[in-house]
């Protein structure tokens, strides 16, 4: 029996009226038959299936239909073809401000939202000291809404999202305003509603975020699903989308041919790393055609004990000529968190300003496992970069291969950090 299935969209499409002056819709309505509009297609024959308890990311640059997806989920509009199945209460935070009266004081929206969900006034009367305990906004519960600063704002409307038992909750970048420990506490409330089997759908720039929470995902681009997968690799895609502003909707294959060692010694030989069917992204300037993993002592490995030395080395080819040019390596958990890694932009040597068409780089990175015990996914890049976050991603490999970390004690903790603890007793009396 398959997975029950609390979000179906087929071959949904939403199709908005653009008018170049007001008066022409007026004229529309007089005259049906003679249309003043141009047709803006913001969605185009989605297709998508969330199964019960998933938390799902939807991905996309702005202007890629992932709030008109959202709002035609939560139910505030309605598609212009297709069908739309969802199946739960569904608490959404859509755009800064929606669904809260600014007349109304915080009370007030919290009680008029709770009846909007389909919550009786009992129910909302239970829930009210949570709701305001979440808030921590204080007197300010008190006075209307339109009084708020933004930061005040979110906090109320998460907080009666997340405490009113949601089967379906939508998060539409609502966390990107706010301190960071109310951030936090959001995403610790997140997860025990994860926990609690909750459909959450997760719309966010913070793509570490998305992939620290979201199980799946999907990429949308001009109104289209341009792919579905793991966070890693939407997130991959989305950045090929982001710094090389590629157009096209489909993937770009890149055949990896066998290429002659560069001044390998034979015992690297034996760490070479089959990639050729891993998760890539790339823009064709710049490849990566081996990857070779050991141990410091340039043997084989894949199981180290915590604290031994790993030893990564990526051989990059430039098709082009390439400037300002980085390198990173690191590990992942099966979560999609980034637990460690290199990077030559934070470290030394630091980024080459010119590579030449035809050259061949050797990138040799040396990290110690100072991790948890358990499994963890490689990945690495190349990029040219002007800044921390302004670069172009030249090649990227997600999912290049798994070590297993072991030891006798685990950690408490993502990392294993140097130190100790001492404990002092005196007997009082």
């Amino acid at each position: 029996m398959g997975e029950e299935i609390a979000i179906s969209l087929k071959n949904v499409s939403k199709c908005f009226k653009r008018y170049v002056r007001p008066i022409d819709r007026l004229k529309e309505l007089f005259l049906p038959a003679k249309s003043r509009a141009s047709e803006f297609w913001a969605l185009q024959g989605i297709n998508l299936e969330i199964p019960k308890g998933q938390t799902f990311a939807i991905v996309g640059r702005n202007g890629s239909g992932k709030s008109t997806m959202l709002q035609i989920i939560a139910g505030t509009l309605t598609p212009t073809t297709g069908e739309v199945l969802v199946k739960g209460r569904v608490s959404a935070l859509l755009e800064l401000g929606s669904g809260f009266n600014p007349e109304f004081t915080g009370r007030q929206n919290v009680f008029f939202n709770g009846r909007l969900l389909g919550l009786s006034q009992k129910e909302i009367e239970s829930k009210f000291d949570a709701i305001a305990s979440f808030a921590e906004i204080g007197d300010f519960m008190e006075q209307p809404v339109k009084t708020y600063s933004s930061g005040m704002f979110v906090r109320l409307a998460f907080a009666v999202a997340v405490n009113v038992e949601p089967e379906i909750l939508i998060v539409d970048e609502a966390l990107a305003v706010g301190d960071i420990f109310f951030q936090a506490k959001c995403f610790r409330k997140l997860e025990e509603l994860q926990r609690n089997g909750v459909t959450i759908l997760f719309v966010s720039h913070d793509l570490g975020a998305v992939q620290s929470l979201c199980s799946e995902g999907i990429l949308l681009h001009n109104g289209q699903i341009l792919c579905q997968d793991l966070p890693s690799v939407i997130t991959s895609k989305f950045f090929s989308l982001s710094r090389i502003e590629c157009e096209n909707l489909e993937p770009i294959e890149i055949q990896i041919q066998p290429v002659e060692p560069l001044d390998l010694e034979p015992e690297d030989i034996s760490g070479l790393i089959d990639i050729s069917q891993a998760s890539r992204v790339t823009n064709g300037q710049a490849l990566i055609t081996q990857v070779i993993a050991t141990n410091i002592n340039n043997k084989a490995q894949k199981v180290f004990l915590v604290g031994d030395e790993i030893k990564v080395t990526l051989v990059v080819e430039f098709k082009s000529n390439c400037y300002d040019v980085t390198a990173g390596f690191g590990f992942r958990d099966k979560f999609g968190k980034l637990l460690c890694g290199k990077h030559t932009w934070f470290d030394p040597p630091g980024p080459l300003p010119n590579v030449a068409k035809g050259e061949k780089i050797k990138f040799t990175f040396v990290l110690k496992l100072t991790v948890q015990v358990g499994e963890y996914i490689a990945f690495m890049g190349i990029g040219s970069q002007r800044s921390e976050n302004d670069y172009d991603s030249l090649d990227i490999i997600q999912d290049a291969f798994v070590i297993n970390v072991v030891g006798k004690n685990k950690n408490w903790g993502m990392v294993s950090i140097p130190g100790s603890i001492e404990i002092e007793r005196k007997r009082v009396g």
